[in-house]
């Protein structure tokens, strides 16, 4: 299951990782990371053991990443933002035979087995002799029809979250392969083609498009920790590139970036819901934009787009995934790329239905066709009057208007209704007056659902190491404000 080894053989000196001071090959990467997997098996790690990265987006770390893949141990990266109290707090749960980082990030950590990457790569020598097990030449390969190597656990990615501790999602090596074969199915990524590295790999977004990589041919861009992206577009010879709406918008306001984006084979637009407007923007503009619906759950992505499009909507099922919606327009979903279970003290726990169908929470329809449209969250729904508030409903109507760029609705306490929609949004100088956008909104979707307030902001608070909005900061602080 050496899928390294097996994307040397097919694709040999084909470009692996272009960073700002070289070319690696497929052929390159195959000859290094068998050398650091020596050294981790070295310091005792074995198939199955947990390895905890604190890293940024760098080589070295996609280096170790897929040096561990080829150790089978679990590779667990860590959101390196996150302060250090908040890192202390997931590593029992990990229970972690080594956490690897530089000095600066886990120098305050407590944990007995610690490395830097510059102490591990410092050990690499190639004049010494690989044993056996790491000589590429007798490499066992990946053969999807055995069970046992599609169930070995190969990741533990965290989910996103605003409070508390992140969930612990394992995946599976089975999990990894599906999900990049049908994500490549859809929107192929090979050799002379390059994907910058723009998501962070503590993130399923970012650690997928490493199997994308190996499988597919594809080579993956690394800029130097802290580069802006569009920085990174002047340096790098990129075909492909992902992005959230939040990055998207900023960029389209920057003519030279603008420009390089246009040339580009495709931008996978995902991670939270894309406002009409953007799309609309990035469309006129020329832009290659593939629209596309995911969790960590799924392994990445579970429907994109075929092609650009300039249309809301997830686009199509891809293929190793099942899709249905259930009560409440539930979106549910199963197959080969659907994780182990979130980690608990007695294990992987993986909770689905009978049918083994797993409930998201989003809430979605889908067209005659099969397309899909994410349509908001049922835990975001609050009742005002006795009336189902869908505050994605309302914010959509609110990105509809000219000069509304983004906006966010939470329920604010009332004495009389009990909770009514409050929105918070993001406008350009051509936007309406607030009386005018609630004139307009009580026309449109009714008075129940226009928001009682409107408060305009300049910068949003966004969940650690992403770019997503925190919708629960904007609770609390209409909660502390009433």
């Amino acid at each position: 299951m050496d899928l390294v080894a097996a994307a040397a053989k097919t694709f040999s000196d084909s470009p692996a990782l272009v960073t700002g001071k070289e070319i690696l090959s497929f052929h390159d990467l195959e000859a290094t990371t068998t050398r650091i997997a020596h050294t981790l098996s070295q310091h005792g790690i074995r198939k199955g053991d947990v390895v905890a990265l604190c890293m940024s987006n760098n080589p070295e770390l996609l280096l170790l990443l897929l040096a561990l893949l080829k150790t089978e141990a679990v590779s667990a990266p860590l959101n390196y933002r996150f302060p250090a109290p908040r890192l202390q707090a997931l590593l029992p749960r990990l229970n972690p035979s080594l956490l690897i980082g530089p000095e600066t990030l886990t120098g305050t950590l407590s944990f007995p087995a610690k490395l830097t990457p510059e102490e591990i790569l410092a050990e690499i020598d190639t004049e010494i002799p690989l044993p056996r097990q790491f000589n590429t030449s007798t490499t066992q390969q990946f053969n999807n029809s055995t069970p046992q190597h599609l169930n070995t656990p190969l990741s533990i990615i965290h989910t996103s979250s605003s409070t508390g501790n992140p969930k612990a999602a394992l995946h599976s090596f089975g999990n990894h392969y599906y999900s990049a074969l049908g994500a490549n199915e859809n929107l192929p990524f090979g050799p002379g083609d390059c994907w910058l590295l723009s998501l962070p790999l503590f993130h399923i977004g970012g650690y997928a498009l490493l199997i994308r990589s190996l499988l597919g041919g594809g080579a993956l861009a690394v800029a130097e920790a802290g580069t802006p992206i569009r920085d990174a577009l002047h340096d790098f010879q990129l075909s492909h590139l992902s992005l959230v709406p939040t990055q998207l918008y900023r960029m389209l306001h920057d003519d030279e970036t603008l420009k390089k984006l246009q040339r580009l084979k495709a931008v996978l637009l995902g991670g939270s819901a894309v406002e009409p407007a953007l799309l609309t923007e990035a469309s006129a503009a020329g832009l290659p934009v593939y629209l596309t619906y995911g969790s960590t759950e799924m392994s990445s992505q579970i429907a994109t787009t075929p092609g650009p499009t300039s249309t809301i909507t997830a686009g199509k099922v891809l293929p190793y995934r099942k899709l249905a919606i259930g009560s409440g327009n539930e979106i549910l979903f199963k197959g080969p790329c659907l994780f182990q279970g979130y980690l608990s003290g007695k294990g992987p726990v993986l909770d689905t239905d009978a049918s083994g169908w797993y409930h998201t929470g989003d809430t979605g329809i889908l067209s005659p066709d099969g397309e899909l449209q994410v349509t908001g969250r049922m835990d975001n729904m609050f009742i005002s009057g006795g009336e189902n508030i869908h505050p994605e409903e309302i914010e959509r109507a609110l990105c509809s208007l000219t000069g509304i760029l983004r906006a966010i609705v939470v329920p604010a306490s009332d004495p009389e209704y009990g909770m009514r929609p409050k929105a918070y949004i993001e406008t350009a100088e051509n936007a309406p007056n607030d009386q005018k956008i609630i004139d307009t909104l009580s026309r449109e979707i009714g008075k129940i659902k226009t928001p009682v307030a409107i408060t305009r902001i300049d910068a949003w608070s966004l969940l650690p190491g992403t770019e997503k909005i925190d919708r629960e900061y904007y609770k609390g602080l209409d909660n502390r404000s009433t």
